[in-house]
């Protein structure tokens, strides 16, 4: 069966889109992991299904697959992409649109610049949200990884990202403390894992290991989860310039208890067919 696509990215990270139905054999684990490969397969970040809306007043739905095959709730960058498509096909009213996910209803809007913004709703830092083994919500925790102690920040945006503030991200241990804080005991759904460095008040540089995916030239709601995690402890301005190594992404949250909004580019680099 010939399965059309769409082949987007945000600042890198890539995503392949499907427009449902598609057959049950497209989405289980092994089909995802061999479509995701980037030899042999098409290549992604995250798979990403559409599919009608459900409710009145939304432009569609979506669900979200890591690169491992793995369904998670949400993903900011995919969100802005989904947005993207559907306005080149003519959906977005006035400028704006709302999309239905696992984490719940997403409000879109197109900016003058050609930016993609995306509401991801409010940064939750209960720990029972994301959920993360923690005796109370805290500005910080310390984790224990065989012998070794690192500080983080944990918030969920929808999906659960743990932060770790950094001299610099060019040397930051990515490829070492990623997967070992992405799978920890304590994070029993796993976790994303941000790499931190602030500039200034109004700009940091970020590097995140996806759960499921590895590290990423982007990550929308790791760019989230990071200004709002150094936010929340008075180190950032509501307006943050995150610069990733897939280019720049901006943040805007006036605090706690407000919504977080992720703005940059969206594009769409080919499109195609698989064979299922």
């Amino acid at each position: 069966m010939r399965i059309e696509f769409t082949k987007m990215h945000g600042v890198g990270n890539d995503f392949v889109i499907f427009d449902a139905p598609v057959p049950d054999s497209l989405l289980t684990p092994h089909r995802l992991r061999s479509l995701a490969d980037r030899r042999t397969g098409i290549g992604f970040d995250q798979a990403l299904l559409l599919a009608a809306a459900a409710r009145a007043h939304t432009a569609a739905s979506y669900r979200v697959f890591n690169a491992d095959g793995a369904e998670v709730e949400q993903c900011g960058n995919g969100a802005r992409c989904i947005a993207a498509l559907l306005q080149r096909r003519g959906m977005a009213r006035e400028g704006t649109l709302t999309l239905e996910s696992a984490a719940g209803m997403i409000q879109a809007r197109f900016e003058a610049d050609g930016a993609v913004s995306v509401d991801l709703g409010v940064p939750e830092f209960d720990p029972r949200s994301l959920p993360f083994d923690a005796a109370s919500e805290q500005d910080s925790y310390l984790l224990e990884l065989g012998g070794e102690t690192v500080e983080i920040g944990a918030v969920s945006l929808g999906n659960p990202h743990a932060v770790l503030t950094v001299a610099s991200v060019e040397s930051a241990p990515v490829q070492r403390l990623g997967p070992l804080i992405e799978r920890h005991a304590r994070f029993p759904r796993r976790v994303n894992v941000g790499f931190l460095e602030i500039l200034s008040a109004d700009r940091v540089r970020l590097r995140v290991y996806e759960r499921g995916a590895g590290e990423t030239p982007s990550c929308g709601t790791g760019a989230c989860a990071a200004v709002a995690v150094a936010r929340r402890r008075g180190q950032l301005e509501a307006e943050v310039r995150v610069e990733v190594r897939g280019g720049e992404l901006r943040v805007n949250w006036a605090g706690v208890g407000e919504h977080i909004w992720l703005s940059g580019p969206a594009q769409i680099s080919f499109q195609g067919h698989v064979e299922v």
